[in-house]
């Protein structure tokens, strides 16, 4: 069965949305290790900004690989 585009942004965003807590909580831990120190909001909007991007690259690799396999055949 080949993925909708639908399903691939939904797959993208799930992956995402966990990724961006678990970033949050992260780097309340690894910006000060390394001497950094971020407001909420900072961390917020640089998490924000990385999410974005995540999404796109998400989309992007599996609406690659549907492709590839559209083309190579693969069943």
């Amino acid at each position: 069965m080949t993925q909708t585009r639908t399903l691939s942004m939904i797959e993208a965003l799930v992956g995402t949305a966990i990724g961006f807590i678990v970033s949050m909580i992260a780097s309340h831990y690894v910006y000060p290790a390394h001497g950094h120190a971020f407001t909420f909001g900072q961390n917020l909007s640089i998490t924000a900004i990385f999410t974005v991007i995540s999404i796109v690259r998400g989309y992007c690799v599996r609406r690659g690989f549907v492709w590839l396999h559209r083309v190579m055949g693969w069943a």
